[in-house]
């Protein structure tokens, strides 16, 4: 047996997939995003029964009404983790209890996309199931332990954002609300609305692409939606590019997005290079309140 090194050909010859997440306030068009991709293509998982904004969408979805559903759903689409014990989710013990109930996985091959609606719901289905496990409950006293609540919460759901996260030659979209807060010195900050904080904390670094919707406004002009994609951006907006293809705001078409992604990249060498700012540069347009 050979050690089974990946030459750079094999690897570049693989499917990408693109993993990501789309903050917006609500009503910003998040869930109408679904009309910017191909719906033969797309599955839907609607955890938030929002589909009004998409009636008439001709793609297909399903409908996870419990945290143990999204569960099943993830290993069914994501397969099985064979680090896992089989009494572990995501394991290959599980991932066969899930195929004997739902049928054979290459039911999904035809979809490219998922998209789903949305990781803020994700986080209250997955923290009201944690509420009734046993480490949520103190073992001196018999109480609820919130404590407990949280920390189960937030590895429940890290595992399930790495399981899709795993997902290889798929692309996996999640949406979810932006909070906007002031600060203990009054400084506004974009927080995404998912309970508990770990989640928040650590959801940039397993996905590709974070991505802000927001509405802007150009000096003069009239307001208009877009893609905030850069870290670094006036507004604070939460935002990251692990492609380097995309410009600090891009036009709001997850399809296009996704197009200008997988498109050839500048070298990282010049990507690496530092270009001190020229001084007197260009205004930025400001986002609505």
């Amino acid at each position: 047996m050979s050690l089974p090194i990946i030459t750079a050909d094999q690897r570049l010859a693989e499917p990408r997939g693109i993993k990501g997440c789309i903050f917006g306030k609500s009503g910003i068009g998040k869930t109408s995003l679904l009309w910017t991709l191909d719906p033969a293509r797309t599955l839907f998982i609607d955890l938030e029964a929002g589909d009004l904004a998409i009636e008439g969408w001709p793609g297909d979805s399903i409908r996870p009404r419990t945290w143990a559903e999204c569960r099943d759903f993830a290993v069914f689409i994501g397969g099985a983790n064979p680090s896992l014990r089989d009494e572990q989710p995501y394991s290959p013990a599980h991932h066969a209890a899930v195929c004997q109930k739902f049928g054979d996985p290459t039911a999904l091959d035809r979809y490219d996309t998922i998209f789903v609606d949305s990781i803020t719901v994700a986080g209250r289905l997955c923290f009201q199931w944690c509420k009734g496990q046993p480490e949520a409950v103190s073992e001196k006293t018999g109480k609820p332990d919130v404590r407990g609540a949280y920390g189960l919460h937030g590895r429940e759901m890290i595992a399930w954002l790495t399981h899709l996260q795993h997902t290889r030659g798929r692309n996996v979209w999640f949406v979810g609300i932006l909070d906007e807060k002031f600060d203990d010195f009054n400084r506004r900050v974009f927080q995404p609305q998912i309970d508990g904080s770990k989640t928040g904390l650590e959801l940039p670094g397993i996905v590709d692409e974070v991505i802000t919707m927001a509405e802007l406004k150009a000096d003069g002009g009239d307001p208009y939606r877009a893609f905030v994609c850069h870290t670094i951006n006036p507004w604070g907006f939460p935002a990251k590019d692990r492609s380097g293809r995309l410009g600090p705001v891009e036009e709001p078409h997850l399809g296009r997005l996704m197009e200008k992604i997988r498109a050839p990249g500048t070298p990282a060498p010049r990507r690496l290079t530092f270009t001190p700012p020229a001084e007197g540069g260009a205004d930025h347009p400001h986002p609505q309140s």
